[in-house]
């Protein structure tokens, strides 16, 4: 399915900043050689946010991709010199603590760095001031040391590439200023600059803050903001007097006032967070001559704001007493680029094919981003997971331009603020809202936010339910934030009675036509070729045999399949291969769905239908189109809790009134509503994996646990060669389930795990399982046999655990099927 024209594309690159000329350096070296480069400003510094970038570079992140990202670039920055001069000088980095709070957040970060393979050791303050003389002992706690991180030469990186691509063909043309897109027939044919128009058979938007620029000329929404950042130099400092090196310290964070420091020689470069966030009109930045004629230094670079740095000169003087016997020689506010989510922007439009985006990177990722997308251009995907990336990511609802300057302004923010995995956006919201929602709002739903949705967590007039559980064990308070005890009655009430849940923002896709069948059984990797009134699970996978998605297809007539999906990325895939007999829409927003679950959930749904609800009349993966009261609806019989139950669906207009009419039976029943804190409990005891986060494309089915969802047997499905043989063999890793030993404990996922003392693995999901009594968590490590002790590193204690054979709830099935 590869969308490549030719062996050798003609390949264009708008913009030769770090990620244009890394972007170059690693297509030529994969055989694309007919590759230009254009670019508005001089070469090798134009203008943009490479010209100017402080250049640290620390691979730690939440964010697994971004850690690979930053490795990459760490290992090839390293490898390249110009006349001599190294691109990345490896001093390390250190990330101090000033508070209690900061310092539990080093223990967290120093666990991401061991999940993803990255040298860091949580060290004293003693051992601060070891490494970094200037500092106030007396205000630092500890921090956390990760002595492979270092300052990239970011202008010199990208004249080091830029020279090796231009070894293997590639051309690189200053001084041109593009004026537009050429496309026919959807696809992308050239670029059209002020010195001339280049065909293409591919173009790649690497322009930096000016993406939204490039993208408007090509029609493709590019959701980028930029925003103004401080950074500033002070005059020479004593202490630093006769420093031959550029820096021989560790880069330095004080995170707990938004701010870092390198060395330059003799002085010290700071950066600032901390103050009010500056967007910039991409529309608006001045090319690189008249911003030069208008006595500003490059494009990128804007007049320093004193009265944005007053405070923060105050904070840096109390970490650094040095400073206080010198003061700013120079300062600018740089320009550089955020998202709604603070991830980058890559991957080929489906409006106009062959038109890519690399947008939303900064130097710390640029190597891994370009190396990533040669990889997709040239061999169909990445190595790496690219999902948090994808361009499609984004709800239509998410690319207003009001929204994408609200949160990327946000993004600037919060870039050193200490974020809880679950800690939802303020504004704007709530944005996207169920049916359901005013009902919801007077049960006291504690919501939390996704994909632009309000999702209920828990319920509020649950409460009084928690005094029949007993003594629930004692919570962190990490782990404390954004639960509540009320999830366990919810669980339990799941568990014992029946409880309605709102599975509403889900993503839902319904496929017509003559042609839908051979397309859906093409794309996907179970066998659909069954009667309607069929549901099946199975996997959309790309070509390499791995996971981009696992999809619940209903047909609910000979030609017409609703697909339960994950992500607009899943639209946009069945979109680019559809063929003309098969129409895709997407039903999200004009549907939703009640999920009725509990060993009660027949009970209540039966009386109100004339259809045979029965187990003999309405068998598990079965749907049907039907009527709860006046409602019409389609009924599926799925479970994700591990109980009796049905997903059923309806129009928006209908949904308030479906609720209401389960509601008010429901009252003899004891039912309760219930939120996503109690299903992600349920379907981690029972087994069920979530997309994205347990299993991505990097995985294959086999070691993910959902081998049942390939028919090998099938004819030509995408993935199908790749998986040839995989069955049989034992796989160098697995998702493995996990009980923590210590029925108190509790962890959230991404935490390295130890086997035999050593970091084999990281953590996926987690949860308490209410029914178990204990944390379940899925980690990906080797293949180890049930009963085997392993040990989860939370916070930086070794919590140990259990590996267990799964599911670890109800495994003969027998509280479903009934």
């Amino acid at each position: 399915m590869s969308s490549t024209p030719a062996l050798r594309p003609r390949v264009v690159v708008i913009g030769a900043g770090i990620v244009g000329c890394s972007l170059a350096d690693e297509l030529t070296a994969r055989g694309w050689t007919d590759v230009t480069v254009l670019e508005q400003g001089p070469l090798p510094a134009p203008g943009g946010s490479t010209s100017h970038a402080p250049g640290l570079v620390f691979q730690t992140s939440p964010s697994r991709t971004l850690a690979a990202f930053a490795r990459y670039t760490v290992e090839k920055f390293s490898s390249l010199q110009v006349d001599g001069v190294s691109c990345f000088d490896q001093v390390g980095g250190l990330e101090l603590a000033t508070t209690p709070e900061r310092l539990a957040e080093l223990h967290r970060r120093a666990g991401y760095a061991t999940a993803w393979g990255i040298r860091g050791e949580i060290v004293g303050a003693d051992r601060c001031k070891e490494l970094w003389p200037l500092i106030d002992r007396s205000v630092v706690l500890g921090g956390l040391h990760t002595p492979d991180d270092g300052l990239a030469r970011a202008v010199l990186a990208a004249r080091a590439q830029l020279d090796r691509a231009t070894g293997r063909g590639a051309r690189f043309l200053e001084r041109h200023t593009v004026t537009g897109i050429e496309q026919a027939e959807g696809r992308v044919t050239g670029v059209v600059t002020d010195r001339g128009t280049f065909p293409a058979d591919h173009v790649v938007s690497a322009a930096g803050f000016w993406g939204p620029v490039i993208g408007r000329m090509a029609g493709v929404d590019v959701p980028l903001q930029p925003l103004a950042h401080q950074y500033a130099r002070t005059r020479p400092l004593p202490d630093l007097a006769g420093a031959e090196a550029e820096a021989s310290k560790p880069i330095l964070r004080f995170q707990d006032r938004d701010l870092y420091f390198r060395e330059h020689h003799d002085r010290i470069g700071i950066g600032s967070y901390a103050h009010r966030p500056l967007p910039v009109d991409p529309f608006a930045v001045l090319p690189y001559d008249a911003a030069r004629a208008r006595g500003m230094e490059m494009p990128s670079s804007y007049p320093f704001t004193e009265e944005d740095w007053a405070p923060s000169w105050e904070d840096c003087r109390r970490l650094l007493p040095a400073l206080r016997a010198t003061e700013i020689e120079e300062g600018f506010n740089g320009v550089f680029s955020f998202t709604p989510d603070g991830m980058p922007v890559l991957g080929e439009s489906r409006q106009l094919r062959g038109f890519w985006l690399a947008e939303a990177v900064w130097v710390t990722h640029s190597a891994g981003v370009a190396k990533a997308v040669a990889e997709w251009m040239v061999d169909g995907r990445a190595s790496v997971d690219l999902h948090e990336c994808d361009l499609t990511r984004f709800e239509d609802a998410q690319r207003s331009p009001a929204y994408v300057r609200e949160r990327g302004s946000q993004q600037f923010v919060e870039v050193y603020d200490v974020l809880h995995p679950l800690q939802p956006m303020e504004h704007p919201r709530p944005l996207r809202v169920s049916p359901f929602h005013a009902r919801q709002e007077r049960l006291g739903a504690y919501f939390l936010e996704g994909g632009g949705w309000e999702r209920p967590h828990w319920y509020e007039a649950n409460a009084p339910l928690v005094d029949s559980l007993g003594p629930l064990p004692e919570r962190d308070a990490w782990s404390a934030r954004h639960w509540s005890p009320v999830v366990a009655a919810e669980a339990r009430a799941t568990r014992e009675r029946v409880a309605l849940y709102d599975m509403t923002p889900l993503r839902r896709l319904e496929v017509t036509g003559a042609g839908a069948l051979s397309f859906l059984q093409r794309m996907t990797s179970n066998n659909l070729s069954k009667k309607p009134g069929a549901v099946t699970y199975t996997l959309l996978l790309d070509e390499s045999g791995g996971v981009r998605s696992d999809l619940t297809v209903a047909r609910l007539a000979p030609d017409r399949f609703q697909v339960g999906a994950n992500s607009p990325a899943d639209l946009d895939r069945f979109l680019r291969y559809a063929p003309r007999d098969v129409h895709i829409r997407d039903i999200t927003s004009g549907t939703c769905c009640i999920g009725v679950w509990g060993p009660l959930a027949r009970d209540l749904v039966q009386p109100l239908t004339r259809d045979d609800f029965s187990h003999e009349g309405f068998g598990y993966f079965r749907a049907k189109e039907t009527y709860i009261g006046h409602v019409p609806v389609t009924a599926m019989r799925l479970s994700y809790v591990g109980e009796l139950g049905w997903e059923l669906y309806t129009t928006a207009d209908l949904g308030l009134r479906l609720w209401d009419t389960l509601w008010e039976a429901g009252r003899d029943h004891g039912v309760i509503a219930a939120g996503r804190s109690a299903f992600n409990s349920l379907r981690l005891e029972k087994g069920y994996r979530s997309w994205g986060t347990d299993m991505t494309d990097e995985h294959d089915p086999y070691e993910a646990g959902l081998g049942f969802a390939v028919r090998m047997d099938k004819d030509g499905f995408v993935g199908q060669d790749a998986l040839q043989g995989l069955a049989a063999r034992t796989p160098a890793r697995r998702l493995t389930a996990l009980l923590l030993d210590d029925p108190a404990a509790v962890v959230l996922g991404k935490e390295p795990v130890h086997v035999d003392g050593t970091p084999a693995g990281y953590v996926t999901s987690a949860a308490y399982g209410y029914t178990l009594g204990r944390c379940v968590a899925y980690a990906w490590l080797p293949v180890l046999p049930a009963g085997t002790g392993v040990h989860v590193d939370y916070f930086g204690e070794k919590i140990p655990a259990t590996v267990c054979d799964e599911p670890l709830f109800d495994p003969e099935m027998n509280r479903i099927r009934r």
